[in-house]
């Protein structure tokens, strides 16, 4: 997440073009690559939303009313529930199937009171998300069947949340209330928005049922919702409302529309929700890079502008498309081709922050997003994320599920495709990444980052430079470990992951990258053509004074030659020399071959080994190989992704000089008789 001083510098921002260049590839006929903008200056219209929908009235002139609004068929009108995917509602089914003796238990005070205990917020967390999971599978199980089997779970379901103290995680209450909530001032975060949108869909499609049990039910759902969600969004500011907070703005937001729209009896006030909605949405889109690039990594692509594009999703269909116009943005547009534009290879992303290598985007909410923008490329680049497998976490993003009942036939026919661009510059947020050639993943991949050290996911990171071949690891990024209450505090980067020595960085005498708005790269630029492509910025300004760094140009060079190479070059201007280290991550095993060389055993495509080499000049360097120990709860999340392999090489400067150089080699160990050849 950005602060609101983070963003305005984005928003700001005059470098405002994304650069991208593809060339082909692959057997199956390509969709044609889309058009490189000069410029979008003119897309990044402040306040784009509320310029279209100044306030309430003009809300309500497009607004379907409630009591007409029918978004999705009712559950008698089994002729379009038949028109739905079953393989979806079947294996929805299946998992409320096995919950029907489920016990709807309610997290012990003391479960609550772990996170300031023992910093622990998971075991709150496994309890509150298993219950709205297992309510929201009997949900599309009973839509599914429509014999009343899940009619009395689902009651028991929606009846324990609402006894609840607090529908939100523990890690985002107040410090000082220690895990339990105060029930005298609702607030609202991520899960309790969840809640109430899946209560909300339990009333639209369930509630005549329930009032054939007891119209106390439905009283019960929207006395709770008001209560806890809708009255507190609209008479406190809360700091997700505000410019430059991330994923949180948008995710929420889509959450409180779906209560509104579906709960809201009164229409002046169901307009006010929405007007309001719509002054939040802004507050997230304004500030958002303008070259569409998601500074909280892949993995919270779905959660925001995924999010963002739910909010447009259900708009359109409570006003008959008046929101039709925004999805014409190029940089909406761009926001949305983000999700592949950052893809590495078949399983993994660019991980920059916080964000798991391996993070695919959601199918289903990108081939609607490809759809809506009339991206070919982005709706087969989203069939080839389909997996066959219906993700549980989608119930944190309710109303999807039922969009997606309807598409699903449409992606299974939709030929799956992945563009593997040759090289994309986001020159906002400051990524690059280069490829050998365009639509393939063989061969040597960079991506490298500028930008800033500050936001609530980002790590402390400048000049970090990742190395993939074949679409494998070679260089990596560790990403992040699990959430614990050190996570967004002040001890976040006492985290040895969100270190800078624990990023492919130099430590500049003994001195790591500091987190704030002033540690920031200066003069980024990238450069590619069919020989090389060229990545460079100062890394300087993210160190502080006692670094005694002056200027330090890092320049990252994919040599597209053959056998192609990469090389990193750092040119430092220093006004003391006291002890620098470099450091490089990887999970291969690794070993000092011969001074100078270190030999990183990897996989080529087809799993076969093979070895890099990392050189360096021996004579102004030592080297060391250290395993990475992984021991507290928040290195299981590391080891969840990369198992306990993880390696750091550090590269320590013998006699550093105020003005000094520093080059590595990074290149495949060829057989002895490619060699010769």
């Amino acid at each position: 997440m950005l602060t609101h001083h983070a963003a305005v510098k984005i928003a700001s921002s005059i470098a405002l073009a994304v650069a991208l260049i593809a060339t082909g590839g692959g057997c199956a006929k390509q969709p044609e690559q889309p058009e490189t903008p000069v410029s979008k200056e003119k897309n990044n219209v402040p306040g784009l939303l509320t310029q279209a929908f100044p306030d309430a009235n003009a809300v309500r002139a497009v607004l379907v009313p409630r009591k007409e609004w029918k978004p999705f068929p009712s559950l008698t009108d089994r002729a379009a529930w038949d028109k739905a995917d079953i393989s979806i509602l079947k294996l929805c089914a299946d998992e409320a199937e096995k919950e029907l003796a489920y016990e709807w238990q309610s997290p012990p005070a003391t479960t609550a009171l772990l996170i300031s205990r023992t910093g622990n917020r998971s075991q709150y967390q496994a309890i509150s998300y298993k219950k709205r999971t297992v309510l929201a599978n009997m949900i599309l199980a009973e839509i599914a069947e429509n014999k009343g089997r899940y009619i009395d779970p689902i009651i028991n379901g929606i009846w324990s949340i609402c006894e609840e103290s607090w529908w939100g995680s523990t890690a985002h209450l107040p410090r000082q209330y220690k895990g339990l909530m105060d029930v005298t001032r609702p607030r609202v975060d991520l899960y309790a928005g969840v809640t109430a949108c899946i209560l909300a869909w339990a009333d639209y499609f369930l509630g005549e049922k329930f009032d054939e049990v007891s119209p106390q039910i439905r009283k019960r759902i929207r006395h709770e919702v008001n209560y806890r969600v809708l009255e507190p969004v609209l008479q406190h500011p809360h700091w997700w409302m505000q410019p430059g907070t991330g994923n949180w703005n948008p995710w929420i937001s889509s959450n409180w529309l779906t209560a509104a729209l579906l709960l809201e009896d009164n229409e002046e006030r169901r307009a006010t929700h929405v007007a309001r909605i719509l002054q939040v949405l802004d507050n997230f889109l304004t500030p958002y890079p303008n070259d569409g690039g998601c500074e909280e990594g892949p993995g919270y692509w779905g959660a925001a502008t995924g999010a963002f594009y739910d909010n447009i999703a259900l708009l359109n269909l409570a006003t008959n498309d008046a929101f039709r116009f925004i999805l014409k943005n190029e940089k909406i547009k761009d926001m949305g081709r983000y999700a592949y534009r950052i893809h590495i290879g078949e399983r993994y992303s660019v991980n920059f922050a916080d964000a798991p290598a391996s993070a695919y985007p959601e199918a289903y909410i990108t081939y609607r997003y490809a759809k809506d923008i009339n991206d070919e490329m982005m709706k087969r680049f989203a069939a080839s994320c389909w997996r066959g497998l219906y993700p549980n976490y989608v119930r944190a993003h309710y109303t999807r599920d039922f969009f997606n009942l309807f598409i699903m036939e449409e992606l299974n026919a939709t030929p799956p495709f992945r563009p593997f661009p040759r090289e994309v510059w986001f020159p906002v947020i400051q990524v690059a990444l280069a490829r050998e050639k365009g639509g393939s993943t063989n061969g040597f991949f960079f991506a490298a980052k500028g930008g800033h050290n500050n936001g609530g996911h980002s790590h402390n990171d400048i000049g970090n430079t990742i190395v993939y071949y074949d679409g494998n690891p070679v260089l990596l990024d560790v990403g992040s470990g699990r959430y614990t209450a050190r996570t967004f505090s002040e001890k976040r980067y006492d985290l040895w992951f969100n270190r800078s020595d624990y990023h492919n960085t130099p430590t500049i005498n003994g001195v790591t990258q500091r987190n704030g708005d002033n540690f920031s790269a200066a003069d980024a630029a990238f450069h590619s053509d069919d020989s090389t492509a060229v990545f460079s910025l100062n890394i300087a300004p993210a160190y502080p004074p006692e670094a005694g760094v002056t200027r330090w140009t890092r320049t990252v060079k994919l040599h597209r030659n053959t056998p192609a190479f990469i090389t990193i070059t750092d040119a430092a201007e220093l006004t003391q020399t006291k002890d620098i280290t470099f450091h490089f991550m990887t999970c291969l095993p690794a070993r000092i071959e011969a001074p100078g060389k270190i030999i990183l055993t990897g996989k080529n495509a087809a799993g076969s080994d093979i070895e890099f080499a990392l050189e360096y000049d021996p004579a102004r360097s030592s080297a060391e190989i250290e395993k990475v120990l992984l021991t507290t709860e928040e290195d299981t999340g590391v080891s969840a992704n990369w198992g306990d392999n993880l390696r750091r090489i550090n590269l320590r400067v013998k006699s550093p000089r105020t003005n000094d150089k520093f080059k590595w080699r990074i290149s495949r160990v060829l057989p002895r008789r490619a060699q010769r050849e």
